[in-house]
């Protein structure tokens, strides 16, 4: 019996990387850092992802390394369970069931202990959490039950940066609000050193961060005003000391001591890196310009590197010089996306607003970034009350040769304040990059709503783009290639302007085959004909303001979709004009399908948002699923999948061609999957299996080629039995070699001895090949001592003999040689006659 697949809610593609510290392998060569539902493995030299470790049902909170075997690593997450990995290899090796969610988790010298931080019910409020101290049993089973835990401190501060594990794990140390609390283990005693709010000069001292010296008794705290103390002598509740240090303006983000205790790094919002040698503070160096807010500070075990994660998703590794080694950069995530969530048609790469700005490119198969384009071309300049520049509305015309961009100026007080301009960039194959062709200033009188490209175009006709605005106009874009005399450039200008009774434009979408374009003006629906822009049809039932425009596609092109702000989803028949179906639902996103005539809708409904799946033939949805998450879900977006996916269901077949992204409120971006994260994988033995139907690397089919050539060659000039003996015995070796995963092969040298050994004809190969030239030989002798022998004869027939015998005859060497052969030959048969 096939189990039936259920629709999971992933955060997969675009996960936070800086949402814990990232943690380094013993040796330096390796970064691990939580990335949504799993754990990834980055190169440090290369910054390439080795591996992506799942199998977590939930966000992951935390990762540690295993101080008794550095090769593997413990994970927690909010499903409750805690991990032990093989991140080497990539492999799940144990499962402990905690049963309540995990914050946090810290590691000890001692093999069957971890401390983790858990909220104090099980209502999941982080308000208030503890410290837990949990014993992991030893089991030889895949999964084990971890149920003696004890408690150390009973309220606790959910970050991970507020708490902090002591030398040879003698004390535990926890900063929440005012106070530094702090527990020995052996004494079993509790000191708690409170501070006042503020000080005499005006300092705010709530705590934000704690770090403990790895050799001393030596506690470094940073603080809200920028502050960061040093405390000593803290077994003593009236003798303790501490010293300051102050460079951060602001809140210290994160501190951190170095592996030997010999430096003290800390960040914060001024996007530097602070180096402290530990004991001579004074002499602090800098490492500015990182980017954006430092978040977290995490060091190798070796000494050797450092990195930093950030608020823009991005990780700096640093060598110990204080330079920039490498970066590995995650999905860029702003203070809000405007220009929602768009694919590129060329590399199906996820397309919206990045740094200020900018369009960022983002693959969501590889899950990397690709790269930035710098719109707006100008710095800026992150200051509360300044007006900046920023980009607004972005689409890609149906090839992906075209993109047309808005920026507005932002901060002004009314319209007349609006600095708009509409810019298209083509693409240029050379560069594998966009370059600005025309830059348009004010293309409306107010704000642009939207713009969109027809989807009717190729590369043989020219692109047409609308744009909508709050003046209460469309206007049509086209291609102009006669902007100069020798007619070698091209620009846009406006072909078209339309309006409706001047109401404001808030929305326009072309049809399948480009042939008819809507555009909505408030309450009122408009159908106009490309050819001519001649205005066709009209809808205004019910009333209410259109939020969404949306054809159907494929089968369902005759109808045409839009939301409405009262809370209705209405469906017209474009060939009848009229209303073909309504329903009662509060669309906040609507959305269609590329690849075929599904169209998702994403509805709020008390207090969670909820998708529904259906085709514009039927009101009736395909597909529901509630509560998928509590916030408002902003925009979403069909991303077509490089090979369809096959969904044994009928129910998901509409995951078969498309995945299904949608943005939150929060910026996180989540999909839906059919399948289970470990389902995705197989095992290290099948990844290791060869199997022919396996789709093969461009090399291997390269190589393939190559071999059966030189077969074929191989055979045509070879006869005979001794054929199949030549056949190169390096198939499977070949075969082995690329499709293995390349963090399991052997090193290169092994490889290569390997490699030319499959080549070499074995021993027996060559026997049976000497075997068949000695008999070739043999049959050749006795032919050519037939053909002597007759031409003997012959010649003692024609010619006496008169010729002596010690005339000296000079033979040629063919004849020396068989003349030599002959005297060997045993002639003791000859007696017998």
């Amino acid at each position: 019996m096939v189990t039936e697949e259920k629709v999971r809610v992933v955060r997969s593609g675009g996960s936070k990387l800086n949402y814990r510290r990232s943690v380094f392998s013993a040796d330096g060569k390796f970064l691990m850092c939580v990335s949504g539902d799993f754990i990834r493995v980055y190169s440090t030299t290369t910054e390439e992802c080795v591996h992506t470790l799942q199998g977590h049902h939930n966000l992951v909170t935390g990762i540690e390394l295993n101080p008794s075997n550095q090769l593997q690593l413990y994970s927690c997450s909010l499903d409750g369970n805690v991990k032990l990995w093989d991140f080497i290899d990539g492999i799940l090796i144990k499962t402990f069931l905690i049963g309540c969610k995990i914050l946090a988790l810290y590691t000890t010298a001692s093999e069957d202990k971890i401390f983790t931080i858990t909220p104090q019910n099980n209502s999941g409020s982080t308000d208030n959490c503890k410290l837990v101290a949990v014993k992991l049993p030893k089991s030889v089973s895949q999964e084990c039950e971890a149920a003696e835990c004890s408690v150390i401190f009973d309220d606790v501060k959910e970050s991970p940066k507020c708490t902090a594990i002591g030398r040879q794990c003698l004390y535990i140390a926890s900063v929440k609000g005012l106070c530094l609390s702090i527990y020995y283990f052996k004494t079993k005693k509790y000191f708690r050193f409170p501070l006042s709010a503020t000080s005499k000069k005006g300092a705010k001292n709530t705590f934000t961060v704690v770090a403990c010296h790895p050799e001393e008794d030596c506690i470094a705290t940073g603080h809200e005003d920028g502050r960061i103390r040093l405390w000593r002598n803290f077994n003593h509740q009236q003798e303790y000391t501490f010293s300051s240090l102050h460079w951060h303006h602001d809140s210290v983000m994160d501190l951190i001591f170095s592996a030997q205790g010999t430096k003290l790094f800390s960040g914060g919002i001024e996007s530097v890196l602070v180096q402290w040698p530990y004991g001579s503070e004074q002499n602090k160096e800098f490492l500015p310009r990182l980017g954006a807010i430092i978040e977290h500070i995490s060091t190798a075990p070796n000494g050797a590197l450092l990195c930093t994660s950030h608020s823009d998703n991005k990780i700096s590794i640093i060598d110990a010089s204080l330079k920039v080694s490498g970066i590995i950069q995650g999905l860029i995530k702003g203070t809000m996306v405007k220009t929602g969530l768009i694919v590129d048609p060329r590399s199906n790469a996820l397309v919206l607003n990045g740094k200020p700005g900018h369009l960022q490119f983002y693959s969501l198969h590889k899950d990397r970034h690709l790269y930035n384009l710098d719109i707006v071309q100008q710095e800026f300049i992150n200051q509360s009350g300044l007006q900046y520049v920023d980009l607004t509305k972005a689409s890609f015309s149906t090839t992906g040769s075209w993109l047309a961009t808005v920026e507005e100026l932002q901060g002004g007080r009314d319209s007349e304040d609006h600095e708009l301009q509409l810019k298209l960039w083509q693409y240029q194959s050379t560069s594998q990059s966009f370059f600005l062709n025309t830059t348009i200033t004010r293309p409306h009188e107010d704000q642009v709503t939207s713009l969109c490209f027809s989807n009717g175009d190729s590369k043989e006709d020219a692109p047409t783009l609308v744009t909508t605005g709050k003046d209460g106009l469309f206007k049509v874009w086209v291609l102009c290639e006669d902007s100069d005399i020798y007619k070698q450039t091209c620009s846009w200008s406006c072909d078209f302007v339309g309006s409706y009774h001047r109401n404001k434009a808030t929305n326009c979408c072309f049809s399948e085959d480009g042939s008819l374009l809507a555009v909505s003006f408030e309450e009122i629906l408009s159908i106009w004909e490309s050819n001519t822009w001649e205005l066709k049809q009209t809808f205004c039932h019910p009333p209410g303001k259109i939020r969404n425009l949306c054809f159907g596609r494929m089968s369902c092109s005759k109808y045409l979709l839009a939301s409405i702000d009262n809370g209705f989803i209405c469906c017209w028949n474009l060939l009848t004009c009229a209303l073909e179906w309504r329903a009662k639902l509060d669309a906040a996103v609507l959305q269609a399908d590329p690849l075929s005539e599904n169209i998702a809708v994403f509805a709020c409904l008390a207090g969670s948002s909820n998708l529904f799946v259906f085709k514009p033939n039927d009101s009736k949805p395909i597909y529901i699923q509630k509560n998928i998450c509590r916030e408002f879900i902003q925009w979403a977006v069909f991303v077509p999948r490089d090979i369809p996916e096959s969904v044994a269901s009928d129910d998901h077949q509409w995951l078969s061609k498309s995945q299904l992204y949608f943005l939150t409120e929060s910026q996180d971006l989540i999909c839906f999957s059919t399948k289970l994260p470990e389902e995705r994988l197989s095992s290290l033995s099948k990844q290791l299996a060869v199997e022919e139907s396996m789709p093969v690397t461009p090399f291997h089919l390269l190589l393939g080629k190559k071999r059966q050539q030189e077969q074929e060659k191989l055979d045509v000039e070879s006869s005979g039995a001794s054929t199949n003996n030549f056949k190169v015995n390096g198939d499977s070796t070949i075969q082995e070699l690329l499709h293995t995963p390349a963090h399991v092969l052997p090193p290169a040298s092994v490889l290569c001895t390997m490699f030319v050994n499959s080549f070499l004809i074995p021993k027996h190969s060559h026997s049976r090949l000497e075997k068949y030239s000695t008999d070739e030989d043999m049959e050749s002798e006795k032919s050519d001592d037939s053909a002597e022998e007759i031409e003997a004869n012959e010649s003692h027939e024609n010619y006496p003999s008169a010729i002596s015998e010690s005339t000296s005859v000079r033979l040629p060497k063919s004849q020396e040689k068989e003349l030599r052969r002959i005297r060997k030959a045993d002639y003791s048969w000859l007696c017998s006659l």
